[in-house]
């Protein structure tokens, strides 16, 4: 049997996957990839069997089991396998699920940790998601859920970072706001992080409750949700409009 390596590819540029992370791709035999995964990190391992397994919300996709499968059959031919996953393979990658798959048909795995998209986002902005007096803890939440999963409320931490949520950006906003946050508190919006395609925007919860936001996103682009009084001084400090703050 081979070895399954779960390898985190970052949050977009190529230059931002780890040491590691580049070193097993470049000794890899075959590789799954994600759909997100930059065409640029693939030159890593030219020398491999490229298969894209990748989902991209409201597109037809492999579904996860059959991913599983496929990682489960390339074991019995191949030695050196990669899973390569956008962000950080145990931050909403269903990581879990291929994990157990795999050591449940005796597959030897190992995870390579990978940049998530919150940490990314918060240097490319240049603030921190958390700051003494003003932010104590953070939350990374997604509205992707099981099959007949309840919804839950969303968490209250100081500074709440949402991926996958823009579709939702505006019933989010209304959530939020029944559940007590303040009108004006501040909203970064970024879109394709450390990308050439980065961009971002600024606003508040009430704005983007009343989808502000809405005409601004690129459907194309994978976009966070930052929010929380950390991201009050962009908001303060912005010189344009409310409804189209745009840096980057």
């Amino acid at each position: 049997m081979g070895k399954v390596y779960l390898v985190g590819a970052g949050p977009g540029a190529a230059d931002l996957i780890t040491v590691r992370g580049m070193k097993l791709l470049q000794a890899a035999e075959i590789v799954f990839h994600d759909a997100l995964v930059d065409p640029a990190m693939l030159d890593y391992c030219s020398q491999a069997i490229l298969v894209p397994v990748g989902k991209r919300c409201g597109r037809h996709s492999a579904a996860q089991s059959f991913i599983n499968k496929r990682l489960i059959d390339a074991s019995r031919k191949y030695k050196h396998i990669i899973r390569l996953k956008g962000g950080d393979p145990m931050i909403f990658g269903r990581a879990d699920e291929e994990i157990t798959a795999l050591e449940s048909s005796g597959v030897d795995v190992e995870v390579v940790p990978g940049i998530t998209a919150a940490l990314a986002a918060s240097a490319s902005l240049k603030q921190s998601l958390t700051l003494r007096g003003v932010s104590r803890s953070v939350a990374f939440y997604t509205q992707v859920k099981a099959e007949n999963e309840q919804e839950a409320s969303l968490p209250n931490a100081d500074t709440l970072v949402i991926y996958m949520g823009r579709s939702n950006s505006v019933q989010l906003a209304e959530q939020l706001l029944k559940q007590g946050r303040p009108k004006s508190t501040p909203v970064q919006i970024i879109e394709s992080i450390s990308t050439l395609k980065e961009r971002s925007l600024a606003l508040t919860l009430d704005e983007m409750s009343q989808g502000q936001a809405i005409n601004w996103f690129n459907s194309e682009s994978p976009a966070l949700l930052l929010v929380g009084a950390v991201f009050g001084n962009r908001l303060q400090n912005s010189d344009v409009l409310t409804n189209s703050r745009l840096y980057g």
